[in-house]
């Protein structure tokens, strides 16, 4: 009987911490570009990527995408995932009236026009408290429509980032119901984050088990669990028949008190998958279970 294949996915950059956390944060195209080659000889099959100005600052600027998209493409075939939700700083944020800010849905929109075969949808409204600041991250189902609609058109396959339940059975669900994603949907299940991000579900694995009954039909899931919770929510998640997702992005340490790389947290999910007697999937058996390419669209730049 064939080992059950998983898409281990690498989030090397994110749109919210800097080198001053972590030193081994990647966040230029080349280095971010060298990381993920790195995790890619270790096991990884999908990268999300987040892109970054040469101040470090966040953005969604597609010619920075291209370069990372070009530079890693040259080098493996990992499934490449550009982000439309962005970051907290940067190109991303701007203030509608004193002492209110927001997420910019027009910076938001530019990840899709980079050529990556992925991109991430984040189909919710989500209110995110960083520092002494709140931003607004407004995504009513017209806008998370648009989105999709937008991705539909370009041959992207979305993945679905979602917070909570009502994430799942609202959002998601409604628009994958109208036919604006191919099957299977891809679905992230993002938990431990709710310290920053009102409205989502901190990590359990009952609180997990929970949003898993909810997927809709066929669904593919992976889940991001953020800072301490990442290792035990990628178990989790291998032990419900989901898939793992690991990076900077989501926690800047291996242990308590020591800081991580991105090839170590690949390194040591890759273990674990073995030691379940699993096998990390290939780019290639990757795109095979969350069926890529695309048959609705034209084949994005950088798909391999």
């Amino acid at each position: 009987m064939a080992k059950r294949k998983v898409i281990v996915t690498i989030a090397p950059t994110g749109g919210m911490a800097f080198k001053s956390q972590n030193p081994h944060l990647p966040t230029q195209p080349a280095e971010i570009a060298e990381d993920v080659y790195r995790c890619y000889n270790a096991g990884a099959s999908v990268v999300a990527l987040h892109a970054r100005r040469p101040d470090d600052q966040a953005t969604c600027d597609a010619a920075i995408y291209r370069d990372m998209n070009q530079r890693i493409r040259e080098r493996c075939d990992i499934v490449l995932n550009n982000s439309t939700g962005g970051g907290v700083h940067g190109d991303m944020i701007r203030e509608t009236s004193p002492g209110n800010w927001e997420i910019a849905w027009e910076e938001r929109l530019k990840g899709m026009d980079a050529g990556a075969e992925m991109c991430t949808l984040d189909a919710t409204t989500l209110n995110l408290a960083f520092g002494d600041r709140e931003y607004l991250m407004n995504t009513p189902l017209s806008k998370a429509r648009e989105l999709a609609a937008g991705m539909k058109a370009r041959g992207i396959k979305p993945e679905w980032e979602v917070f909570s339940p009502t994430h799942i059975i609202q959002d998601a669900t409604t628009l994958i119901d109208e036919g604006l994603d191919d099957g299977p949907p891809f679905i992230n299940l993002v938990m431990n984050v709710h310290r920053n991000f009102q409205n989502a579900m901190p990590f359990s694995p009952r609180h997990l088990q929970m949003m898993v009954d909810l997927l809709p039909k066929n669904s593919v899931f992976c889940v991001s669990g953020i800072g301490p919770s990442q290792l035990e929510a990628n178990i989790s998640a291998l032990l419900l028949g989901g898939h793992a997702r690991v990076g900077l992005e989501d926690n800047l340490y291996y242990r308590h008190g020591e800081l991580a790389t991105n090839v170590q947290l690949t390194e040591r999910i890759v273990r674990i998958i073995r030691e379940l007697d699993m096998e990390p999937a290939t780019p290639a058996e990757a795109r095979q279970i969350m069926g890529l390419p695309r048959t609705d669209g034209p084949r994005p730049e950088f798909a391999a």
